[in-house]
């Protein structure tokens, strides 16, 4: 597990620095869905300090089962449902997938309720795919502007889940696009919006999405292997 972090982690500062960029600027989230607790704590021991869940029953037990590994952060990075967002205010220091003004109403509903500042993503279905959650681009400035009224919710950036290719430079113009949205965003400069974040890239492509300004990576397989 040490020896596949640090790889991962070389790769990392290898495509910041090739861009011009700081490798600090970029952070690992380490996806562990469907990840048993043991391999998991192996993984905090290893040094992962970040960690992305998909599913909230299981990101619950497994955050119950690890709290007292303090300095770890949990992301929520799977489709949240409105009916669940109550856990995932509950445990997530960063929700990446708010798609809706509903969501993030309900998000933060809960979150008033634990006295708590719920730092979000946007998540934008650049690629318009039907399977895909996500707001559309070209809505994107109202959707924010409403979102951003709300008192217990911080924007602070953008996520994506691009369709899937094989050769991570087809992937490239979604990444960039959201780049660019991001930038246009951030040039509104919209009261508790920030776009400091920008979520995309996996295990196969992340280094495209460095390119492209990523600042969270979200690696599961290059980390865990592959998903039983």
């Amino acid at each position: 597990m040490k020896k596949k972090l640090e790889t991962i982690r070389r790769k990392i500062s290898e495509a910041a620095i090739a861009c011009g960029r700081k490798p600090e600027s970029v952070r690992l989230v380490a996806v562990s869905k469907t990840v048993p607790t043991e391999r998991v704590e192996k993984a905090i021991t290893a040094g992962v300090t970040l960690l992305g869940e998909n599913y909230i029953q299981e990101a619950i037990e497994k955050h119950d089962a690890l709290s007292s590994y303090k300095d770890v952060e949990w992301h929520f990075i799977g489709h949240l449902q409105t009916n669940k967002a109550k856990y995932a205010v509950r445990f997530s220091d960063l929700i990446h997938s708010v798609d809706s003004v509903k969501l993030a109403r309900e998000i933060n509903k809960q979150a008033a309720k634990l006295n708590k500042i719920q730092n979000i993503l946007i998540q934008v279905n650049i690629g318009k795919e039907a399977t895909k959650s996500g707001i559309d681009e070209e809505t994107a400035e109202t959707v924010i502007r409403e979102i951003s009224t709300l008192d217990h919710i911080r924007i602070k950036g953008l996520m994506i889940i691009p369709p899937f290719y094989d050769e991570p430079e087809k992937v490239a113009p979604y990444f960039s696009a959201l780049q660019n949205l991001s930038a246009q965003i951030d040039r509104l400069k919209i009261p508790n919006v920030s776009m400091k974040e920008l979520s995309m890239g996996m295990s196969g492509d992340f280094e495209t999405a460095i390119e492209n300004g990523a600042t969270l990576v979200r690696i599961g397989t290059a980390l865990f292997g592959e998903r039983i």
